[in-house]
C-alpha cells in the first residue's frame, strides 16, 4: 500500500506495484519507471526512456528495444519518491493494472496542483 501526499492532504492506494511516467521539461522525451512496493522501501525495478534526455542518458548496459532504452537503474529502496510539479509541464502520470492517470487525479480536490507530491509506503496507524 503507498500514501501519496500533497500540501496537507494525501490518499492511500493498495498497490504492490506501478508505474511513473512524465515527458522531460526540456527535451520532450518520454520516460517510465517500473516501481514495486517492497518491506524496506520502493524499489525502481526497471526504467524506459525514449531516446535520451537531459540528465536521462541510458547507461552503458540500456537495450534498445521498440524505440525504448530499457534498464534496471540498480537502486536501493527508496524511502520515499518525491515528484516535484511546477505546473509549466503536464502532471507526473501513475499507471496501475494498463491505466495511467495524472498523480492529481488520485489525491482530494482540495490538493494543491503546484508543488511536490511525496509517495511512500504508508504507515500502519496507531490506536
Amino acid at each position: 500500500m503507498i500514501c501519496l501526499a500533497a500540501g496537507a492532504v494525501s490518499a492511500t492506494l493498495a498497490l504492490n506495484a506501478f508505474t511513473l511516467t512524465w515527458v522531460h521539461s526540456v527535451q520532450k522525451s518520454a520516460i517510465e519507471e517500473d516501481w514495486q512496493v517492497e518491506s524496506d522501501g520502493l524499489r525502481v525495478v526497471e526504467t524506459r526512456i525514449k531516446g535520451s534526455a537531459a540528465g536521462y542518458d541510458p547507461p552503458s548496459d540500456a537495450v534498445l528495444a521498440g524505440g525504448w532504452w530499457h534498464y534496471d537503474p540498480h537502486l536501493p529502496p527508496q524511502r520515499q519518491v518525491t515528484l516535484a510539479r511546477s505546473g509549466a509541464v503536464a502532471d507526473w502520470r501513475l499507471c496501475t493494472n494498463g491505466a495511467c492517470k495524472p498523480v492529481s487525479d488520485y489525491l482530494p480536490a482540495s490538493a494543491p496542483r503546484t508543488g511536490p507530491v511525496i509517495i511512500g509506503i504508508c504507515q500502519p496507524s496507531r490506536g
